[in-house]
């Protein structure tokens, strides 16, 4: 008994260990199944380009910059840049160089002069109510002339006059320069009560109108928001100009007289019916600036805003496009004259394809030649 039994145990074991032995291998070689991330992976392989442009079609589509704030480029606006700004004394913060200058002979010398008139004026007047009143003078004085004093009054007027005119004169004549050739046209149009554009170098035409508040919009109407600028001065189509370009604006009007001003151009320009006004300026920095009608013009005088963005020429250009007009070339300079030995030089190249036609040509005759021969032979 105990012999049986020891054979079975051991052929037992022998029949585990090659069980084990058969089965490992099989484990060690079968196939995992792929995972999610695998499979998602694997995909597009498996699909091809079809997958692929169905996922693009599916896909959103991209939102044109140009085609943000109804059509016009979507610029950030700056608190205190081209708008009010509660507090502020002096002028606007100007963005041409004709508005720079001119702020600056209001800021160094006109505000210095008046002030120093209005002191001195009022100076005198206390001094003399104290020097000369009854009690201190009981006999008026019988005085009726003083050169000096005549003089003086004389003279120093006329030199503040001169101070102020000088630079007044050189500042009109900057800002009724006319515009180059290379300059963009802007033709504003005043009606009662808004403003449409015209760009005739680009064949393009909008219209600007007063946005008005949530509480005031008709169902379905846009209404303003922070991004479009403050109460009162924001439009639905803003004018897009670019920077570092020269302007030619033209105002005009068909009912009553307007006037186009933007602070921060340093401008104000009168719409007349019947008539064009002009000026010119350069916008240096792009932002968002707005100005409004500054001529009495009716009962919605007060709300005739004007939006312009500023932006570099190559945006204008795709806003132009956009709207469906065609840029508008810019001026190219002139080019140098070549020094003598640089053109001596290019005249070179120039001689010796001039004379390549004519070898060209002969050599065509002579190929043309030897072809018809054959053909005179055949006919013989």
């Amino acid at each position: 008994m105990w012999r049986s039994g020891g054979v079975k145990a051991a052929m037992l074991a022998a029949g585990l260990m090659i069980g084990t032995m058969g089965v490992a291998p099989a484990l060690a070689t079968a196939p995992q199944a792929p995972t999610t991330e695998q499979t998602q992976a694997a995909a597009p392989v498996a699909g091809g380009t079809e997958q692929a442009a169905a996922k693009a079609d599916q896909a959103p589509a991209a939102t044109d910059p140009l085609l943000a704030v109804d059509g016009g480029p979507e610029v950030p606006i700056v608190d205190g840049v081209g708008q009010p700004k509660d507090g502020l004394l002096l002028n606007q913060p100007q963005v041409t160089p004709n508005g720079e200058r001119a702020a600056w002979m209001h800021d160094y010398l006109l505000v210095p002069i008046i002030t120093f008139i209005s002191l001195f004026v009022l100076g005198l007047l206390l001094w003399a109510m104290v020097r000369y009143r009854r009690a201190a003078n009981p006999v008026p004085s019988k005085v009726t002339h003083n050169l000096t004093l005549e003089f003086a009054w004389t003279i120093v007027p006329v030199i503040i006059l001169v101070i102020i005119a000088v630079p007044s004169i050189g500042l009109l004549q900057a800002q009724f320069k006319p515009a180059p050739a290379n300059a963009v046209t802007l033709k504003a149009i005043g009606n009662q009560w808004y403003w449409s554009y015209e760009y005739p170098d680009h064949g393009i035409e909008i219209t600007s109108n007063l946005l008005k508040e949530k509480g005031e919009a008709g169902k379905g109407e846009r209404f303003r928001t922070d991004a479009d600028g403050p109460r009162l001065l924001a439009t639905d189509n803003r004018v897009v100009l670019p920077t570092n370009t020269p302007i030619r604006l033209v105002t005009t009007a068909n009912d009553v007289i307007h006037s186009w001003a933007m602070p921060a151009f340093w401008i104000k320009l009168d719409a007349v019916p019947g008539k064009l006004n002009e000026t010119s300026f350069t916008i240096a920095k792009p932002g968002v600036y707005f100005g409004q009608c500054s001529e009495l013009c009716g009962a919605r005088h007060g709300y005739m805003p004007i939006t312009v963005v500023a932006v570099d020429r190559a945006t204008f250009d795709k806003w132009v496009i956009a709207k469906g007009g065609k840029p508008k070339a810019a001026a190219t300079p002139a080019a140098a004259p070549a020094p003598a030995g640089e053109a001596a030089n290019a005249a070179a190249p120039a001689d010796a394809n001039a004379a390549a036609p004519a070898d060209a040509n002969t050599t065509a005759a002579d190929a043309a030649g030897n072809a018809a021969a054959p053909a005179n032979a055949t006919g013989n």
